[in-house]
């Protein structure tokens, strides 16, 4: 069964979320097949390469699905509140210090992905689909190229008697 229907109406759950001052800076892509198959294998090999717990885990449970849906951030620009929610007592520069993602982030805008994601995984729970939002698949989406954006999220899908996310 596929479940590229579902992808789709996240997506738009998604793209459609309330966002700061109406501005969209969202990045968002379905993985499937064989590119799927290389995120949960590289997942598991960069989890081994830095040391870092879990992305076996979670690379097993991509392996285990039938679709990602990858949610991010590309280019967000700061709100101009200068609200400090940052840690900064005004607005700063975005997207000036790489990591696993890149940032600082306007909170706000982090906001707004989590809104979007939350928009996303509520379409999937109503279409009764199994996921699990998941930092370590962003991370290891972004590293490939699958998705160009600052920050990500993935969520992977899976339609099964039992949920493959949970009990782990």
């Amino acid at each position: 069964m596929s479940l590229r229907i579902v992808a789709e109406l996240m997506a738009i759950s998604a793209r459609t979320a309330p966002k700061a001052v109406g501005q969209d800076f969202l990045a968002i892509k379905i993985v499937e097949g064989e590119e799927l198959r290389r995120l949960g294998e590289e997942m598991i090999a960069y989890g081994e390469r830095v040391g870092k717990k879990n992305f076996d885990r979670d690379g097993r449970n991509v392996l285990n699905s039938e679709a990602v849906v990858l949610i991010g951030l590309k280019d967000a620009r700061v709100v101009g509140l200068n609200c400090a929610a940052c840690g900064n007592p005004t607005c700063v520069e975005p997207n000036t210090v790489e990591g696993e993602f890149r940032g600082p982030q306007c909170a706000m805008r982090l906001l707004d992905m989590g809104i979007a994601i939350g928009s996303a995984v509520k379409t999937a729970s109503l279409l009764n689909v199994d996921n699990r939002v998941m930092y370590r698949v962003g991370v290891v989406a972004r590293q490939m190229g699958l998705i160009d954006a600052d920050v990500v999220m993935g969520i992977p899908l899976s339609a099964t008697g039992k949920s493959i996310y949970f009990d782990r």
